[in-house]
């Protein structure tokens, strides 16, 4: 499976530590993020990432930013993407299953036993297809198209 991953300086350490337990567990990680803690521009990256998503050049993304919040939102601005900022496992499952998200968004605070945890969860969680879930997607996706 392939991994993209995107981050602003505040999320390199974070990143950094993802990509190598990402590895070491089997994924194929892409790194489309800043490589180092000088001051940079989330939506730079975040579009990338998304772009990324959409055109299934990867699997599933994964954002960082300092709160996670600016990423997510500059990442929901690629048509197709369905980002959720999320906080622990439970977040990052229910928006597998009930949203069929693509990208989660994580903050940088975020310990790195917890984010693995998110992360594995959100990529191990299939979306459960169910009529009511489906259709609220379709409604996303038909507004986006449509604007």
């Amino acid at each position: 499976m392939k991994i993209g991953i995107a981050n602003d300086h505040r999320g390199y350490k974070l990143k950094s530590y993802l990509v190598k337990e990402l590895e070491n567990l089997g994924y194929e990680v892409y790194n489309y993020g800043t490589n180092n803690e000088e001051s940079a521009d989330y939506p730079d990256f975040a579009f990338t990432l998304g772009e990324k998503v959409v055109n299934k050049e990867v699997d599933f993304g994964i954002a960082i930013c300092g709160s996670g919040i600016g990423i997510s939102i500059a990442c929901n601005k690629v048509q197709g993407i369905r980002c959720a900022k999320v906080s622990n496992k439970e977040e990052a499952k229910y928006t597998r299953e009930d949203n069929n998200s693509n990208i989660i968004a994580l903050g940088e605070k975020t310990s790195e036993k917890d984010a693995l945890e998110i992360v594995t969860t959100f990529i191990d969680t299939p979306f459960s297809a169910l009529d009511k879930h489906q259709r609220r997607i379709n409604k996303i996706t038909k507004y986006e198209e449509e604007h």
